[in-house]
């Protein structure tokens, strides 16, 4: 990192603290500065670094800041196109919020294409998520961000009854009322590294209704009907992308169509050993006398949960395994089937809890 001004880098470095203090939350470091550097502009790291945790109207932010009202809402308006900050009209005023690392300005800052430093700031983002004690924090607490959506197809039909809603991803679009389609942000990264994905890049990431409203209006999305959504889903099964969705019942904000070669989490529980999926409640079951021992499932499997036995049918890791499902669509003797694991899990209700749950599991309540 380049030497800086004694003030210059105590603006950076409160914004780091600040935001250290997110329930999920960052690993202080050289490369973390350096993403802060690229994005924020000194004055806009200052005021970063003074944002409450809460959601505050701009009377409160000013207070804060001791800047002036009409150049403090410039400057908020400029880091809110940028995706450093949201801003959320409510009540006939309008909220304030820092952007966190991840669900935030990581995905914000390359869900579009003409963000300024892209190369320099894709690889500083690949330095700084190889790094193990990131992804712990990012991705380590026992209250996942992320769940794994089964593909609920090949759950055979005696059980489908018992799925519920929150469990399928179409149900999950369908009482969303629709949403928004973004660049995916892991595979934009993946591609300024030299590392272009053979999936979709464009219209992949999926945010969901109320959530959705903010990227559309700040041009980080473009509108989607449910009919549009689902075929996106569509795409992805035929694809065997992972879906991955946020990790709450009511109001979930994204559907994610992840592959293991670009994915952040699947990274972090390939590479790093780190769960940062929560599992589905479903598990993949082979039947012997129908398995080909052909490994197809096995050469599909993103996070590698599925393992080659000699002259017999695959072993599933049960404990990685994420049960999405997408092994059983490579299975040309239809001998794999997903079945209810023994435990269920159920997911937070809403956004509070999450992030109350891992607050409280990372002593930040």
């Amino acid at each position: 990192m380049g030497h800086l001004s004694g003030g210059k880098e105590e603006a950076y470095q409160a914004l780091a603290e600040r935001l250290s203090r997110f329930p999920v939350g960052v690993v202080i470091n050289d490369t973390l500065i350096e993403i802060l550097m690229l994005l924020y502009k000194e004055d806009e790291a200052e005021a970063g670094s003074k944002f409450p945790l809460k959601p505050r109207p701009l009377g409160k932010i000013r207070e804060l800041t001791g800047m002036a009202e009409k150049e403090l809402a410039a400057l908020l308006d400029g880091m809110a196109k940028k995706g450093l900050v949201v801003d959320i009209p409510r009540k006939g005023t309008r909220y304030y919020m820092l952007s966190p690392v991840v669900v935030g300005f990581f995905e914000y800052s390359l869900m579009r294409t003409d963000s300024a430093n892209i190369k320099e700031l894709s690889a500083l983002y690949e330095e700084y998520f190889q790094d193990r004690e990131v992804n712990e924090e990012i991705f380590g607490s026992d209250t996942k961000m992320f769940r794994a959506l089964v593909y609920e197809q090949y759950i055979p039909e005696l059980l489908k009854t018992e799925i519920l809603d929150y469990e399928k991803a179409e149900a999950v679009i369908r009482n969303s009322g629709g949403g928004g389609l973004s660049i995916c942000a892991c595979r934009h990264k993946a591609s300024h590294l030299g590392k272009p994905c053979k999936f979709p890049l464009e219209d992949v990431c999926t945010s969901l209704g109320r959530p959705s409203e903010w990227l559309l209006r700040r041009g980080f999305a473009h509108k989607a009907s449910v009919d549009d959504l689902l075929r996106n889903l569509e795409r992805s099964y035929k694809l065997g992308l992972v879906l991955t969705c946020d990790n709450v019942i009511d109001e979930p904000a994204y559907i994610c169509h992840c592959c293991g070669c670009c994915c952040g989490p699947l990274q972090a529980i390939r590479e790093h050993g780190v769960q940062a999926v929560q599992p589905s409640n479903f598990i993949p079951a082979i039947d012997p006398e129908k398995c080909l021992s052909c490994e197809a499932c096995v050469d599909l499997c993103h996070i590698e949960a599925l393992k080659a036995a000699p002259e017999a049918e695959p072993v599933v890791d049960q404990d990685l395994c994420i049960g999405c499902g997408v092994c059983a669509t490579a299975c040309p003797g239809d001998a794999l089937k997903m079945i209810r694991r023994d435990q269920a899990y159920i997911p937070p209700q809403d956004k509070m809890s999450q992030l109350i749950n891992i607050a409280i599991e990372r002593n930040r309540f």
